[in-house]
């Protein structure tokens, strides 16, 4: 893929006790996109961002980042990446401030206050910059995790179950830092099992179960391809059973009779809507309103999940 920061190339991993978390996972993740990993639990969205970010060693493949492999080059390629864990692991006695300052340090990066200070604000962390940790409430302490990441100003943002146990206004501000962060130029790969997440703020949606990865689709594209659209007639009189002459349709009618629902593709859709009104008006069925339904990326998931058992 032209100018993919992330080349995943035959990954795999077997644990010592024969376990394989990941099968042979092939993946370019373009410079710049916020890409979506959904998963059920154990489907190895964890195992293979540890790998990508050095944590965990792979049994077979090669990973790239920006032009440098993980193993080779394993410093140059962990200054480029930024991972916001799924687990708290923070020192307790530390203030706000220097932890992120300490996290930014790490990586051999300058002192920079005004970065930390944007990142602070961002997450609302800066009126509690001089606390310890230890006095933070959860969602502050997540808020902290999350600000850890960008410390460092890396190019890649791996994000593992960032919503877990957070409140909707944590998620809300960290949805906008996300945006900002790919506004600048930022990769952000996220692991969630929140399909609302992945529908609000990802540009392709990567599906991965048994560690496997199943697909990797543009959002618009996969929900188009997939998602199923239905049309909702509410009729003016109940009918007691469909007329034969609609028989070519993909007509379902309610139990009490009173609804006609038409399940349709998108493609081509316009002229078979058209041509079903008509018929129905011949038929003398009329109907008092009519709307329009499309499958959410949960159902989706679901059932992609589903088939592929």
């Amino acid at each position: 893929m032209q100018d993919a920061i992330v080349s995943i190339r035959n990954l795999s991993k077997t644990y010592a006790g024969g376990f394989q978390a990941l099968k042979c996972v092939n993946l370019e993740i373009r410079r710049g996109e916020i890409i979506a990993l959904l998963g059920p639990n154990g489907a190895g969205k964890t195992t293979l961002i540890s790998t990508i970010c050095g944590l965990v060693n792979p049994s077979e493949g090669q990973v790239l980042v920006d032009g440098f492999d993980i193993i080779k080059d394993f410093r140059k390629t962990r200054s480029l990446i930024g991972l916001v864990p799924q687990e708290l692991t923070t020192d307790a006695f530390e203030s706000v401030l220097s932890t992120v300052s300490f996290s930014r340090g790490l990586f051999g990066k300058a002192p920079d206050a005004g970065h930390i200070e944007k990142v602070l604000r961002d997450l609302t962390l800066w009126e509690k910059r001089n606390n310890k940790i230890i006095t933070l409430s959860g969602g502050m302490k997540r808020r902290l995790l999350i600000a850890k990441a960008p410390s460092h100003e890396p190019r890649v943002l791996f994000l593992d179950e960032p919503s877990a146990g957070v409140d909707v206004e944590l998620r809300k501000d960290m949805w906008a830092l996300v945006r900002k962060l790919r506004d600048s130029g930022v990769t952000i790969i996220l692991t969630t099992h929140y399909i609302e997440e992945a529908e609000e703020i990802a540009d392709r949606i990567g599906i991965i179960t048994r560690g496997e990865l199943l697909l990797v689709e543009e959002k618009a594209e996969l929900m188009r391809k997939l998602g199923k659209k239905q049309l909702l007639m509410d009729l003016q009189q109940p009918l007691a059973r469909l007329p034969d002459t609609l028989a070519q349709y993909s007509l379902a009618l309610s139990a009490d009779g009173l609804q006609l629902i038409h399940t349709y593709d998108s493609q081509g859709a316009e002229a078979d809507i058209t041509t079903l009104l008509d018929d129905l008006r011949r038929d003398g069925i009329h109907f008092k309103d009519i709307r329009t339904t499309q499958s959410s990326l949960e159902e989706i998931f679901v059932k992609l999940v589903e088939e592929s058992r």
